[in-house]
């Protein structure tokens, strides 16, 4: 990369001098030696050069080993050979004379690595480009996985995540050094709460430089290793395909997570011989991870569930994650549970679902006799634990033994593969002369009641005309908006909040939260991956203005790929949830220092980039909007002026705020 670029500008991070040459900073030796600049070895001759890999010729010029540097009759040259035409060797490889003058194919260290990225299935990378990782882009060409490019790091991180949560299969995002990486670090401390299998790599500087302050390099390793679950340098280019499958055999270990490489340039550019490289053969380098849990265990959750009087089961993000929506919804419905969803579970069961429960989990959680949780750490939004009754019997079944009975006392703890374990406890219970299914029946009716209750309080303001709008109008109008096949995101703060409670997916997989880190911004990051990734599905998503603002440029991105979607920007012109907060400590006179926002209209901001907007005032505007967007075939933003001083339940709730 050109020292005088930010390793972000198109067409400028090669460096090339005059005759169009590649060199690290235009250095390159009269007789065609490509060499850096920035290095201390010179030799006889008074020429600079850098002794990476290929050691020094006769002449005392360090010959760098990279697909780059041209003799002086424009043939590649590596080593001082001539390297025959491209069509000779696979894609991505080329042939070199060995000390034996025998023909070997030799790979670079980008095309390893997209090897491995094609082993594992993964068909897209999330990028901004930068010098130190280009190569990487011209081995994803030759395998043909494509490359999206964003206009910020923590976009591509955000992506990365959102990929793996739609496809089950790992997200990429690579980036380059130093400020790259570091931009990144919010995506992947987001993937690691929530659970989401993603790899990110980054650039580094060459490791001839260690130490040396080249350009971008801070200590990657030491910032994602806290964050990760696996983090390492690619110490040599034969191993770049080697510790890429290693870092996806960690993201899948237990709970699932996600991976930080990062690849020194000279590592990544470099070539060696084919041979030399291990690469990954798709299926034969991890094994699966798919755990039953301890048998005895399972009969004994079997045993609680048949006796159980007033059972509640909670269906958290492992029951996607895992795939497990068949076996939990044959269990409740084979036992006849009541069932509460949050996070990814959401849509495991389908509105209307006679075992579909929503609104009275603290009324089931203060009065069942057996609780079991599926997936679902006991963290803020559990109350971490104590929101259970302390007279239930409480069963926890995680993919993390460490979360297992973490800040609450259990009864029963079974860890492994959420749908392997509901499969294995309807089985046990299936033999049962009588399951109890019948005998729940009163307790169904009872939670019945008071969730209908909950729904009938509420329904005034779900149907308000005032003006401004009312965030539940707002919320209402999108879920009788949503189709069987729409993907919910949901990116914001207060008014995420609102929808959490009457939003209701269709299907398993259709809900789309940042999970417990709370992170704004995944958004726009979120549908780009979403779409990209099931792109005969419909994606809507609720942005609160400030959650938008914070990756918003990228909705360019979606115009660029021809992403359309259905955007609503709740607009309060407030970071809301915190503006509750400060009025409750500091009162009235205070509430709006460091959270009031400008009166923004994103609907002209989608149009300037290409999409489609338009601006509602009028709740009964809302539905024809939404319809407008939709047959738009654009990315398009809906920007909803909603009622400033109207807070979710949720959000004055929040403990931190009392």
């Amino acid at each position: 990369m050109s020292p005088t670029t930010t390793g972000r500008q198109p067409g400028r991070h090669t460096g090339e001098n005059a005759s169009g040459k590649t060199g690290d900073t235009a250095g390159e030796h009269p007789a065609g030696v490509a060499g850096e600049q920035r290095s201390t070895g010179r030799s006889a001759g008074g020429k600079t050069g850098e002794n990476r890999q290929t050691g020094e010729n006769a002449g005392g010029e360090a010959n760098e080993q990279r697909s780059t540097s041209r003799s002086a009759g424009g043939e590649a040259g590596e080593n001082g050979r001539t390297a025959p035409d491209k069509a000779s060797a696979p894609a991505g490889q080329h042939r070199a004379a060995t000390a034996t003058g025998e023909a070997a194919e030799t790979i670079s260290g980008g095309h390893l690595v997209a090897k491995a990225l094609k082993a594992e299935g993964v068909d897209t990378i999330f990028t901004l480009c930068g010098g130190h990782i280009i190569d990487i882009y011209d081995g994803c060409v030759d395998e043909g996985i494509s490359v999206i490019d964003v206009r910020h790091e923590q976009v591509a991180a955000h992506a990365a995540d959102g990929y793996a949560r739609i496809t089950g299969r790992p997200g990429c995002a690579v980036v380059t050094a130093g400020p790259g990486t570091t931009d990144a670090v919010t995506g992947v401390a987001n993937a690691l709460r929530a659970e989401s299998p993603m790899l990110l790599i980054g650039g580094q500087g060459a490791l001839s430089q260690h130490k040396m302050g080249s350009l971008q390099d801070l200590p990657h390793v030491d910032m994602m290793t806290p964050i990760t679950k696996f983090a390492a340098t690619v110490p040599h280019t034969s191993r770049a395909a080697d510790l890429v499958s290693m870092a996806f055999r960690e993201a899948f270990a237990g709970a699932p997570g996600p991976s930080f490489l990062e690849i020194p340039r000279d590592v990544l550019d470099a070539r060696v011989p084919a041979e030399n490289a291990r690469i990954p053969e798709p299926g034969r380098y991890r094994a699966s991870t798919r755990n039953a849990g301890d048998p005895a265990d399972v009969e004994k959750l079997a045993d609680l569930l048949v006796h159980a009087k007033k059972p509640a089961v909670l269906l958290g993000s492992q029951v996607w994650t895992t795939r497990a929506t068949e076996p939990a919804t044959e269990l409740v419905r084979t036992l006849n549970i009541p069932a509460y969803m949050n996070g990814a579970g959401r849509g495991t069961l389908p509105p209307g679902d006679p075992h579909h429960f929503q609104l009275s989990r603290r009324y089931a959680f203060d009065n069942a006799d057996v609780i079991v949780i599926v997936g679902t750490p006991f963290d803020f939004r559990m109350g971490y634990g104590k929101r259970l009754s302390p007279d239930a019997k409480v069963v926890q079944i995680d993919l993390d033994y460490r979360t297992v009975g973490k800040n609450r006392d259990i009864d029963l703890g079974i860890v492994g593969d959420a749908g392997q374990i509901l499969a294995a406890v309807a089985d046990a219970a299936s033999g049962r002369v009588d399951n109890g299914a019948v005998g729940r029946k009163p307790w169904l009716e009872e939670l019945r009641a008071v969730e209908d209750k909950a729904k009938q309080k509420r329904l005034p303001q779900q149907h308000s005309d005032s003006n401004p709008i009312h965030p539940y109008r707002l919320v209402h109008e999108i879920n009788e908006f949503l189709t069987e096949d729409s993907i919910y995101i949901g990116d914001g703060g207060d008014i995420v909040t609102f929808s959490g409670q009457v939003v209701q997916p269709k299907a398993p997989g259709h809900w789309m939260d940042p999970g417990p880190l709370g992170t704004l911004g995944v958004g726009v990051p979120f549908v780009l991956a979403a779409k990209h990734a099931r792109p005969d599905q419909e994606v809507v998503a609720l942005f609160g203005d400030g959650a938008f603002s914070l990756t918003g440029w990228d909705f360019e991105t979606l115009v660029r790929f021809d992403l359309p979607f259905v955007g609503i920007v709740g607009n309060n012109s407030s970071m809301n949830q915190i503006r509750y907060g400060q009025a409750q400590k500091y009162g009235l006179a205070r509430e709006r220092v460091g959270n009031t926002l400008g009166d923004v209209p994103y609907d002209q901001f989608a149009r300037m980039l290409g999409g489609y907007g338009e601006e509602v005032r009028d709740p009964a505007d809302i539905a024809p909007a939404l319809r407008r967007a939709r047959e738009s075939g654009k990315p398009s933003l809906i920007n909803v002026w909603v009622d400033p001083d109207a807070y979710a339940p949720g959000t004055m709730n929040q403990t931190m705020y009392k």
